[in-house]
């Protein structure tokens, strides 16, 4: 079995790239079923020492690319009235803080959040909506500093992500991201909001809610 693809060179944080990008793939293939908002970077440190060069390059990536997507891709997969799905990919620091990943976590809470919305908008449309929340994935976002562009980079000279910054060390294995994309594959034919990768991600996901029904019951 055969399949015909395009590559497209898109930067997600420009707008009008992504609606060139949406305009290219719905000429190509007349039509399209499956949206993933996949683009990621990130930066640990505290947020203390965070500058606007950090929020705008990660803010711009991780949930401007999203939006954009959703900008360009949605509106015309509803106006298509076939049934649809659309993947966006958040993190497990989209459901549960850690100390050093403030400006990432950000970014990953508000697309959890959009996605959360975003399932229950669709679903007239018989457009499925699922939120990617992996622990570690063999990728290289981890040296997602070498894309940032230069009119971003940190005005203190650091390289948050490959400096003096300590990287956040994750629990559980490293997925690979075939075996991560597999997962989106049956949560797409599931019609599944989250996808979590990890067990491990169970305890610390268990204790924020905890926490939160404490702060109602008082107990």
């Amino acid at each position: 079995m055969t399949s015909d693809a395009i590559a497209v060179r898109t930067d997600v944080t420009q707008r009008s790239q992504v609606l060139a990008l949406a305009d290219r793939a719905f000429s190509e293939f007349g039509a399209v079923h499956v949206l993933c908002n996949n683009a990621g970077v990130a930066v640990w440190g505290g947020l203390e020492r965070a500058t606007h060069q950090d929020w705008e390059w990660v803010l711009g990536v991780n949930l401007w690319g999203v939006i954009h997507g959703i900008e360009a891709f949605v509106p015309r997969m509803v106006a298509q009235g076939q049934e649809g799905h659309v993947v966006n990919t958040a993190s497990m620091a989209g459901l549960v803080a850690t100390q050093g990943l403030g400006v990432y976590n950000t970014s990953k809470y508000a697309v959890v959040g959009l996605s959360e919305t975003l399932v229950k908008d669709l679903r007239p449309y018989r457009i499925g909506v699922s939120v990617l929340c992996p622990m570690g994935v063999s990728t290289q976002i981890r040296t997602s500093d070498r894309n940032r562009p230069a009119a971003l980079q940190n005005q203190r000279g650091e390289q948050r992500g490959t400096g003096d910054a300590t990287p956040v060390e994750l629990m559980g294995p490293t997925l690979s991201a075939v075996e991560v994309a597999s997962r989106v594959v049956r949560a797409i034919y599931g019609n599944e909001l989250y996808v979590v990768t990890h067990d491990e991600s169970l305890t610390p996901i268990r204790k924020r809610f905890q926490r939160i029904e404490r702060a109602i019951t008082g107990s």
